[in-house]
């Protein structure tokens, strides 16, 4: 294969389900945290056990490969992965192989860049392997098979990352599609990559990195491993084909062992479990129970509500967000209430290190605020006070304002008699003014905003001063 870049990077992510029991038995995937207790003999892989496959889990994996546009197969079916490995009771696990549920497909990234998506398949979730004093200092390992069966989605891209930068973007666009989709458990669900990387001062080598966890983790796992390949092509050293783990407490990767090939695993067919017809009625109910995506919205928002696209990339980013945005713009106008979602919301939830499903603030009370800014009654200063507030603990935003007196100040008469009081009181600045320091006019103008609690308008009582000193 010929790239193009200079930097290759491709990436196998694996997505748990956000189902109520696991692929193959009734356990429940939540509950106890006690080691080993949310267990049976059908996750377990003991003698006489028999899988039986969850309805729902390949639902939500459909979903997901119509999301990604897709192939769909005509038929799911299952294979026995073999290896020995204590994160599998049974000695394999059961995934796909031969012909996986979607293929064929893509993801665009906020560049615009479309990157291929090779696969979509079903697995099952290994155990979760603890290594007390690192995955290299340990001298044993423990092991927990409560995740032991969880269902699990694995999308494996085509080679067309160039940066890490690109990969950290791909997971969050990918993130947005599960959110949206309501497939995935965004506190709890666990997210996984697998990153081939390769450069070209070393003829395209590909290394592998394994179970990385996050999306800063991948972007420095990636850029750790770029500089290291990099830096091995300077001294001349070659570079071979391998499987590497990355630590992030130590930031660096290390060599686990040499790359295995696909045939390596001896994939058969599972014969516990039969094949599976998607049939066409099937994919259409489930094609009418798809939401509209992050990217409809966002055309969406430009065309129908004229926004800027960067603000309706943002809001459609985060599902919650995007359907408060077309709630409020049914009453305010929409470029108002692009920007006080999109700047003062987003600020205040950042500020509060909350998400929106965290708080109590919902569509109400930003249409009964930007009413009230809308119509001038309340300044932006005091509707980014109240945004503050409302974040802690909702209220009635309209008895506040009349209970606190925040009503703005529109008489001008009493707008000019605050700004004569602030002129007379700050001669220094308006003569630094006058001499030519521009920036003196905000001096005064910040004493005027004080003698009105915010309630007037910098614009306004900017030109009053203008005229009043000039």
């Amino acid at each position: 294969m010929k790239f193009k870049s200079d930097i290759v990077i491709g990436l196998e992510i694996h997505t748990e389900i956000d189902t109520k029991t696991k692929l193959f038995c009734s356990c429940p995937t939540k509950g106890s945290e006690e080691p080993n207790t949310r267990t049976c003999p059908t996750c377990l892989g003991q003698p006489g056990s028999k899988p039986v496959l969850n309805n729902k889990a390949v639902e939500f994996a459909l979903k997901l490969c119509l999301a990604l546009n897709c192939k769909i197969s005509p038929e799911l079916i299952f294979s026995r992965k073999s290896y020995f490995y204590p994160d599998m009771a049974k000695n394999y696990q059961i995934s796909q192989y031969e012909i996986p549920l979607g293929k064929s497909g893509n993801l665009r990234l906020r560049n615009g860049k479309e990157i291929g998506i090779i696969r979509v398949h079903m697995e099952e979730d290994p155990a979760s392997l603890i290594h007390p004093a690192g995955m290299k200092e340990s001298a044993y390992v423990l092991v927990d098979y409560n995740r032991s069966g969880n269902p699990l989605v694995e999308i494996v891209t085509e080679p067309d990352l160039a940066s890490p930068d690109e990969a950290r973007d791909f997971m969050k666009q990918l993130i947005t599609v599960l959110n949206y989709l309501e497939i995935f458990d965004i506190n709890e669900g666990i997210i996984k990559a697998d990153a081939n990387v390769s450069i070209k001062e070393n003829e395209y080598t590909r290394i592998e990195i394994k179970n990385i966890t996050g999306f800063k983790e991948i972007e420095r796992a990636l850029n750790y491993e770029v500089n290291r390949q990099k830096e091995e092509a300077k001294r001349g050293k070659n570079i071979e084909q391998e499987t590497r783990a990355w630590d992030s407490d130590k930031g660096v990767t290390f060599s686990l062992r040499k790359k295995e090939t696909e045939e390596d695993y001896g994939y058969i067919i599972d014969t516990d479990l039969t094949v599976v017809e998607i049939t066409g009625k099937w994919l259409n109910q489930i094609k009418k129970e798809m939401p509209e995506l992050a990217q409809d919205k966002v055309k969406k928002f430009i065309q129908k509500h004229k926004i800027k696209k960067e603000d309706a990339e943002i809001l459609a980013a985060e599902k919650e967000l995007a359907e408060m945005f077309e709630k409020v713009a049914e009453e305010i106008n929409p470029l108002l209430a692009a920007k006080w979602l999109r700047r003062e919301l987003v600020r205040v939830l950042n500020y509060n290190k909350k998400e929106l499903h965290e708080v109590e603030i919902d569509e109400k009370h930003m249409i009964d605020l930007l009413k009230l800014v809308e119509s001038r009654k309340i300044t932006d200063n005091v509707a980014s006070k109240i945004m503050e507030k409302l974040i802690e603990k909702p209220f009635d935003i309209k008895d506040y304002v009349k209970k606190e007196n925040l009503e703005a100040v529109s008489d001008i008469s009493e707008l000019e008699k605050y700004c004569k009081e602030a002129i007379k009181e700050n001669p220094k600045a308006v003569a630094d003014y006058k001499k030519g320091e521009k920036k003196a006019l905000n001096f005064v103008v910040g004493k005027v905003m004080q003698k009105t609690r915010g309630k007037a308008t910098p614009k306004e009582v900017n030109e009053i001063i203008l005229r009043m000193i000039e």
